[in-house]
């Protein structure tokens, strides 16, 4: 069985970690700010190795059709240039993440990362192979961009500790799951990472933070 552990090839692609989605927020996911700190985990390992980051954010116009307004199912969140628009003031991006806008449009909805955005391109310029996904939510945006992910050819780690769901629906979220890994989508922790790593680098990384 391979690695679940990140290597040259890989990327990280954080997924909608914005204010409007935490508690507080406009469109709160319930326990939302919890993948902050697992994410800056992988943050911090990514960048440890020189692996890219991507993150990709809603950056709606305000009379985005998916509100409640214009007929859509949503309140009115994360609309451009907003502080609910903003990524979590916790989340450790690097300088180098690259921010990837969608549903930029008022009359198109983008829930996944790859819809009307350059992501895959932007991905095999860097030679990415296995993409690890993380953020929110599990069965909306986590949900589409690995599924745009697995039709692109990329293997997709799905970061069962760094997701969390909307749940509209009772059980949209492990459906969500279920439908991913059902595509292909491997499940993985980031908690799982230091068990694969050798005794010396884990003793070195622990020194270092």
């Amino acid at each position: 069985m391979e690695t679940s552990a990140p290597a040259p090839g890989d990327a990280l692609l954080i997924v909608d970690v914005q204010n409007d989605f935490l508690p507080g927020g406009s469109l709160a996911v319930p326990g939302g700010e919890q993948v902050v700190p697992v994410l800056n985990r992988a943050l911090a390992l990514f960048k440890g190795r020189a692996l890219p980051v991507h993150a990709t954010r809603d950056w709606h116009p305000a009379n985005h059709c998916s509100f409640l307004a214009q007929g859509g199912i949503w309140p009115p969140h994360c609309v451009a240039g907003s502080e609910g628009a903003a990524f979590a003031p916790a989340l450790a991006l690097p300088p180098g993440a690259v921010v990837v806008s969608k549903a930029t449009e008022p009359g198109k909805d983008a829930y996944s990362g790859f819809d009307g955005t350059s992501l895959a391109q932007q991905l095999r310029a860097a030679r990415v192979e296995r993409l690890f996904v993380g953020g929110l939510a599990t069965d909306y945006c986590v949900l589409n961009t690995v599924k745009d992910a697995l039709r692109q050819g990329f293997k997709v780690m799905l970061l069962l500790d760094a997701i969390r769901a909307v749940e509209r629906h009772a059980g949209d979220g492990a459906a969500a799951i279920r439908e991913m890994t059902a595509l292909g989508a491997q499940s993985v922790r980031v908690s799982d990472w230091d068990a694969e790593q050798p005794s010396a680098h884990r003793s070195g990384s622990a020194r270092a933070r």
